[in-house]
């Protein structure tokens, strides 16, 4: 049996419609996904290349402006966590690799925590 012109039409529509609604329960996975992953490894919005203009330039592949002066009198940043070692992270940017082993290894960031 041959299908007209219209019937084609009307099943083109309704697979867009299904393709769509499978695109949305697929979107929702790959977003969890990335969560974890961001999570796991530390990552921040610069290291993904989103959310800053020397980020988003780098991504693009252009020279990305020198930074600003520091301000006189900043304070020093703070402390949050520290290992056996000395070495230390503020909470603030991408987790120190020794930190990520460790994390790795079954420790938590409680475990760390400067009180």
């Amino acid at each position: 049996m041959t299908k007209s012109y219209e019937q084609i039409l009307k099943q083109i529509d309704a697979l867009k419609i299904e393709a769509e609604k499978l695109r949305r329960k697929e979107v929702d996975g790959v977003i969890s996904r990335i969560r974890e992953a961001i999570d796991f490894y530390g990552l921040t919005s610069a290291d993904l290349g989103l959310g800053n203009a020397k980020g988003a330039a780098k991504a693009e592949g252009k020279a990305a402006k020198a930074p600003k002066a520091s301000k006189a009198g900043k304070a020093p940043p703070v402390v949050k966590f520290r290992n056996e070692t000395g070495g230390t992270w503020g909470g603030i940017g991408k987790r120190p690799q020794w930190l990520r082993d460790a994390l790795a290894a079954g420790k938590t960031l409680a475990d760390f925590a400067v009180k």
